[in-house]
Formats: C-alpha cells, sequence, structure tokens
C-alpha cells in the first residue's frame, strides 16, 4: 500500500532543499575566503621579504655613511666599494621606452589582452617550444643583453658592460647590482652560471638549448657581479648565445635538480626578473580560458611597466577570434588570415577602432612541408632525394602566393630571406615542372602501373601520405587542398591530416609522421645547426625529419667557427646549395605580418625588428580615459 505524499512532507523537502542549498553557498563561499587568504599569505610574505631588503639597504646606506664621515676625518682610511650604478641616465635599452613615459596622454595601468590560437601545455622554460609559451616567457625573463630595435646593436640589460676576448673565446659582464627576482631575492653571477649548468645537465629535458650551447665551454663567476663565458672555438653567434640567454632563478629551480623528472613533467613553473609575474610561479596549470601576467611591483628598471596586466584568450576559431577583436574584448588582430584582412581593410567599424599593419620583418620566418625519412633500418619512400626533389618541383608557388595569401607572401627558396647576406642571389626559386617532376618520380621507382592515374611503387604500393597541418587555421585549409590537388596531377594522394599544435609537438618528439607543414621563425643571420646538422636528428632535436648530410654538417661546423664575415657568408651559400638540392624541406613561403591594433593602445611604432608592440621594455601604453579593462 503506498504512502500519499501530504503537505507537510513537501514543505519538509522544501525546507531540506534550502538548507543543502545554503550549506553549498557557505562552502563556496568558505572556498572563496580561503583563497583569499591565501593571496593575503602571500602578499603579506612578499611584503616581509621587501621590509627585510629595505633594512638591509638602510644598514648599508648607514656603513657608508659611516665610512665617509670616517675618510673625511681620517684621509688614509679606506672607504667602503660602492658597487651601485649611477641611475640619473636612463640606461641606453630603456630609452625608447622612457620616451613613451614623455608623451602628454602617458598613463600606466590597465590591461593589454591578445590572444593565442591554441592552448599551451607547459610555459616552463626550457621544456615548452612553442612560440606562445615563447611570447609569455618573454614578459618574465631577461637576459644579459637586448638589441637596440632600431640600430640592432646590442645593449646592457641585467649586464652593465661586456669585453670580448681579442681571439674571441671570452666574454667577461659586468653585472647590475640591483636587480631582483619577483620573489624579492636578489639577482647575481651565482643565477647566470647556474641556469648554464641547469640548461647542461643531461636529466633536464633541453636537448635544443644543449645544441645552441655545447660551445660553451664554462661560465663562472667573478665575484657577485661578474661572470665569465669561455667558448671552446670562435663561434659567430657567441655574444648572441651568452647575452641573450634567459637567466633562471637559481634558488627557484635547484630544489628541481634533485627530482628532474617533476620539472621535465611540470606545466608552469615560471618565475624572472622581467616586468611582469606569474600570480602563482608554481602552480600553473594549462588553461583553456588562457593565461595572465601581473604588473611585476618589484621590478628594477628605471622605467616600470606600464600595463596592470598582460593577458591572452585562447581562441581557436579564426571567425570567433575576428569577432572578439571586433566587440573590443581583445586589443591585437594579428596572423590575420590574407581574405580576412583584404575584407577588413574596407570594414568602416574595424577601421575606425584599428590601426592596420603589414610588414615583413627580420623575424618572419618561412613555411614549409617537412618530409620524414625515417632511419636507415627503415627508410620511407622520402628518404630518396628524386622523391623530395619531385615533391617540390610539382608545386606552383607563385599560384599559392596569389591565390593562398593574395599576395601577402613572397615565395621560399631556402631557410635564408632573400634579403639576408646568407642568400645566395644565383639561387632561385624552382617554377612548377610536373614533367620533370614525373621523371624523377619514375626514376626513383614510381609510375602508373595499373592504369588507375595513381602512381605505385615497385611494390605496388600506391603513393598515398599523410601530412599533418594545424587545424586552427583557415589559411592552411586552403593550402592543404591545392597542395593535393597539385601532387594529384602527377598521380599521388595526399590525405589532410588536420592536428591542434600540441598534438603536432608531441609527433615531432615521437617522429610519428609522414609529412608537416610548420614554419620556423627568421633572424639577421641563421645558424642551421639546430635544424639541419645530423646530430639533431635524436629525440627531442630539432631535425625531426632524419635528414643527414656529411658534407652539409662540416660546412655548419666551419662556418659557425668562422669570424670573418665575408668567409662565413660564402659557407653558408654552400650550406645554401645543399639544402636547394637535397630538400629535406620543400620550402614553401616567407610570410608578412598582417593585423590589426585597436587604438587604445598608443606609442605603436614600426622598427627594423617589427612593431614594438610587446616588446622589451615596454614602449606601449593606454591613457586613463580609455583604460576599460583595469581593476
Amino acid at each position: 500500500m503506498q504512502k500519499k505524499i501530504t503537505t507537510k512532507d513537501y514543505v519538509l523537502f522544501g525546507f531540506l532543499s534550502v538548507i543543502i542549498l545554503l550549506i553549498i553557498l557557505a562552502m563556496v563561499q568558505i572556498d572563496r575566503q580561503w583563497l583569499k587568504l591565501e593571496d593575503m599569505d602571500r602578499a603579506l610574505a612578499e611584503q616581509s621579504k621587501d621590509i627585510t631588503a629595505l633594512r638591509g639597504l638602510s644598514n648599508q646606506m648607514q656603513r657608508k655613511l659611516a665610512s665617509a664621515d670616517l675618510s673625511k676625518a681620517n684621509p688614509n682610511a679606506s672607504a667602503a666599494v660602492d658597487n651601485t650604478q649611477d641611475n640619473g641616465d636612463i640606461p641606453a635599452a630603456f630609452k625608447r621606452a622612457y620616451e613613451a613615459t614623455q608623451q602628454k596622454d602617458y598613463a600606466q595601468g590597465g590591461w593589454q589582452i591578445g590572444s593565442f590560437s591554441t592552448s599551451m601545455q607547459t610555459i616552463t622554460p626550457l621544456i615548452s617550444s612553442d612560440v606562445y609559451a615563447s611570447q609569455v616567457q618573454s614578459y618574465v625573463l631577461e637576459s644579459l643583453l637586448t638589441r637596440d630595435s632600431d640600430t640592432l646593436e646590442w645593449q646592457g640589460l641585467l649586464a652593465k658592460t661586456w669585453q670580448v676576448s681579442d681571439d674571441g673565446l671570452t666574454i667577461t659582464f659586468q653585472l647590475r647590482n640591483d636587480v631582483v627576482f619577483s620573489d624579492g631575492e636578489p639577482f647575481d653571477s651565482s643565477d647566470v652560471v647556474f641556469t648554464f649548468n641547469f640548461i647542461m645537465n643531461e636529466k633536464i629535458k633541453a636537448p635544443r638549448e644543449r645544441a645552441y650551447y655545447k660551445q660553451i665551454e664554462s661560465v663562472t663567476a667573478n665575484g657577485p657581479y661578474e661572470v665569465v663565458f669561455k667558448f671552446k672555438e670562435p663561434y659567430f653567434k657567441a655574444l648572441d648565445f651568452a647575452g641573450g640567454m634567459w637567466i633562471m632563478a637559481e634558488h627557484f629551480y635547484k630544489p628541481y635538480l634533485d627530482n628532474p623528472e617533476e620539472f621535465n613533467q611540470s606545466k608552469g613553473l615560471l618565475i624572472g626578473t622581467g616586468p611582469y609575474r606569474l600570480k602563482d610561479p608554481k602552480n600553473w596549470k594549462t588553461d583553456q580560458d588562457g593565461i595572465e601576467l601581473l604588473r611585476n611591483t618589484r621590478y628594477w628598471g628605471p622605467v616600470q611597466p606600464s600595463y596592470d596586466r598582460v593577458s591572452w584568450r585562447i581562441i581557436q576559431n579564426e571567425s570567433a577570434r575576428l569577432t572578439t577583436y571586433r566587440n573590443g574584448d581583445i586589443d591585437v588582430y594579428d596572423d590575420a588570415d590574407p581574405t580576412d584582412f583584404e575584407k577588413l581593410k574596407d570594414d568602416e567599424k574595424i577601421t575606425a577602432m584599428s590601426r592596420r599593419f603589414s610588414y615583413a620583418s627580420p623575424s618572419s620566418g618561412y613555411g614549409y612541408i617537412g618530409w620524414y625519412e625515417g632511419t636507415d633500418e627503415k627508410p620511407t619512400r622520402f628518404k630518396d632525394k628524386r622523391v623530395r626533389q619531385a615533391m617540390t618541383w610539382l608545386l606552383d608557388k607563385e599560384k599559392i602566393v596569389k591565390e593562398i595569401y593574395l599576395g601577402y607572401r613572397t615565395p621560399a627558396v631556402s631557410p635564408f630571406g632573400e634579403a639576408t647576406k646568407q642568400h645566395d642571389p644565383n639561387i632561385k626559386v624552382r617554377k612548377q615542372d610536373i614533367a620533370k617532376a614525373k621523371a624523377l618520380l619514375k626514376e626513383a621507382g614510381f609510375e602508373d602501373r595499373n592504369g588507375d592515374g595513381v602512381i605505385e611503387g615497385k611494390d605496388g604500393k600506391p603513393f598515398e601520405f599523410k601530412l599533418i597541418y594545424f587545424q586552427g587555421s583557415d589559411t592552411n585549409k586552403r593550402m592543404v587542398l591545392v597542395l593535393k590537388d597539385m601532387y594529384a596531377r602527377a598521380g599521388i594522394k595526399l590525405i589532410p591530416e588536420p592536428a591542434e599544435f600540441p598534438v603536432m609537438l608531441e609527433k615531432l618528439d615521437k617522429k610519428d609522421f609522414e609529412a608537416i607543414t610548420l614554419g620556423w621563425g627568421g633572424g639577421l643571420e641563421s645558424d642551421l645547426y639546430q635544424i639541419f646538422h645530423s646530430s639533431q636528428t635524436k629525440t627531442n632535436g630539432d631535425n625531426y625529419v632524419n635528414y643527414k648530410n656529411p658534407e652539409l654538417d662540416k660546412i655548419i661546423e666551419e662556418a659557425r667557427r668562422t669570424m670573418d664575415e665575408d668567409k662565413r657568408m660564402a659557407l653558408w651559400h654552400k650550406a645554401e646549395a645543399i639544402l636547394y638540392d637535397d630538400l629535406p624541406y620543400t620550402f614553401l613561403t616567407r610570410k608578412m605580418e598582417l593585423g590589426f591594433i585597436n587604438k587604445r593602445i598608443h606609442n605603436v611604432n614600426k622598427t627594423r625588428m617589427g612593431l614594438n608592440i610587446g616588446s622589451i621594455p615596454i614602449e606601449n601604453y593606454i591613457p586613463v580615459e580609455q583604460q576599460k579593462h583595469a581593476n
């Protein structure tokens, strides 16, 4: 017999529901309060450090004053050595940023908000390998030197001065003595020494950096504010590598030497001396919503960070990113699709709210198709140079530039930009030649054996391959379809395989691909060692296509130790000729930067390094009346 539910039961049920709801709300509130308490504890701890540091400085000043008084009283007495630097004049590295502060509408505050097209798996230095993580790190980490964006000459940053020995094997840096990390701990020469030793530790997952720094024999401290780099042999990029090394805090990263796997598997261990910091430098985790950096209130620089926060939202869909920019929710719409860029030039709303830019910079790199060659024991079809050459002859790069990129790119001939000294002007872009491509494929054993229009190998298997590409780009999708059509004309079946960027990186590390299309950044003078030297075919090296050429190895090695520029350029021309013939990559196009920047971001200028937005020290700012993202 069923029991009827009475009004009393409904009342009781309602009462219990209210109680449960109140308990849940209380738990949420307690959790929020707990997080606030954690933030307060962290802030109090930081303030305590700062007070201690101030006391130390006060005591140091008192001792100096006492020494000065003693010297006056007794001219023969020894005065205390003053290692501080006179900051009356703005250091060269900060002059452009300082000039921005002199603008009439200059103001500190507000947020600068950008976007990334994919989430980052890690932002920990060394183990991260994508450009987005590097962009985040550039706001947090600093190096001994930095480039002048107009003259391209080196300027001191964490280092005040430096000397290079006559033989080029020794570089000595004198460091600033007024720098602290964002947690208040002082920076000195031990952090520079630690950074190098940490990178060279085989247990740390940093094979790319070790490839760069293997030319360095030792890094030693000569007192707290002098550090000496010794190279094994002359190296044309010695100053670039020594001065450009991002410095890691010894007190923060040293504990991970006892547990290197914890470091290698970490998602967000990031602290530095730079103008911005993570809220929690140890516990950042992959976040689909994006990443946010806070102003480093302890920043040592004579020009303080202009923004309260710098953040990036994750927006994988191109149309969604454009809509977000149009709504004013992000400040930069960069790396624009050429088709969208052309349309938006005439968009009244976008034009009214934006500054438009299109330019080629030294850091603008090239796109390519990388052909995985397999191993000596198990080679792929792309191990045969004739096949790689044929895959390049089949492409009409001019058509790709015109139809896919609407003229906003140029055909690429090699890793070297055509405007650089490294490029041999006698080497020209290949024009499409289908007949030559078919002849090369036939020589390599590929022809249509059954009349079905598809070429087969000697084993009777059809010539088909998967091409991995980044799925977040509409331009990439269109390009792959054009490539598919071009290869089909020779009886080759291209199977598009879209992938998210973290998946692509994983496949590269595992060498689990047949062909992949990606891009490398450019530079004023590129070192081919990392990408094309045979030694870098090992796991996690950047020669992931497994390309080996002993002759090229010798030329690269000789070029790296040749200090005379004319002789070095002659060697790079020889290297370029080998790559032009061997084609471990099919070089596609050299890119231009296309995009729009919201006009609320002021002091945006083009330099020889490209736009100054995001450059460190920060030269941009948001006037008070336009700081809509400020707290």
